[in-house]
């Protein structure tokens, strides 16, 4: 009941009137006549954002044999650190990871994370941007058998924009300024936030897909 009011509000909430703090959060369960803390929220998110991404994961559909993957930044104490991400073609989340570098460990640490339920989600198509790192992992992931041979790498600006925009619908519910605490909240947030990204968009199941709907699936998880 509390979450089926909370998803509710939510959907209801235009983006200027709600920024995603805990705050919001503990005040709308306050309209509802629970005392909650900002603070207990937060560790709920912390335990089980994780949990849930790891049991939506199972849920992931075959995506359509092209995939987009990029970068954004995200600010952890005061500092930048880097969030790979994956869409295929239609928009669909394929995976994410957070790394405290950008460089041609973390790219091939992230295509090992993403490909590793090859051959269904092995695509044939990769869209990147120009940066180095990707053919070279690209290359590893076809010599470690996680990608079928010869897959087609191609770097377009116009195809980039898709995952570019799809950045900030992780990104409008961070902390705006000084970043996360510390990067174990980041990981664990950044998966909740992606695991309903998945939730949202749905699984392929039949008839609709309302926000009771996807709450009566997190119970079931």
């Amino acid at each position: 009941m509390i979450l089926n009011a909370i998803a509710e509000k939510l959907k209801r909430q235009s983006k200027d009137d709600f920024k995603g703090r805990y705050r919001d959060l503990e005040e709308m369960f306050k309209e509802r006549g629970f005392e909650v803390d900002h603070s207990s929220v937060n560790r709920w998110v912390l335990a089980y954002a994780p949990m849930i991404e790891k049991r939506l994961r199972q849920f992931r559909r075959p995506h359509c044999g092209s995939i987009r993957v990029d970068e954004t930044y995200v600010k952890i104490r005061g500092q930048w650190r880097y969030l790979y991400r994956a869409i295929d073609k239609h928009g669909n989340p394929v995976d994410f990871l957070l790394t405290a570098k950008r460089d041609l460990d973390a790219a091939k640490r992230f295509f090992r994370k993403m490909l590793k339920d090859e051959p269904l989600l092995s695509p044939g198509k990769i869209g990147t941007d120009g940066a180095n790192t990707f053919p070279s992992t690209i290359k590893t992931s076809v010599e470690e058998g996680l990608l079928h041979p010869d897959p087609v790498h191609y770097v377009t600006k116009h195809l980039q924009q898709g995952i570019e925009s799809d950045h900030f619908r992780v990104k409008k519910n961070m902390p705006k300024i000084g970043g996360f605490r510390s990067f174990n909240s980041a990981r664990r947030t950044i998966a909740g936030f992606e695991a309903i990204l998945w939730l949202r968009k749905g699984f392929g199941f039949s008839g609709g897909w309302t926000v009771n709907d996807q709450n009566d699936l997190l119970a079931r998880l």
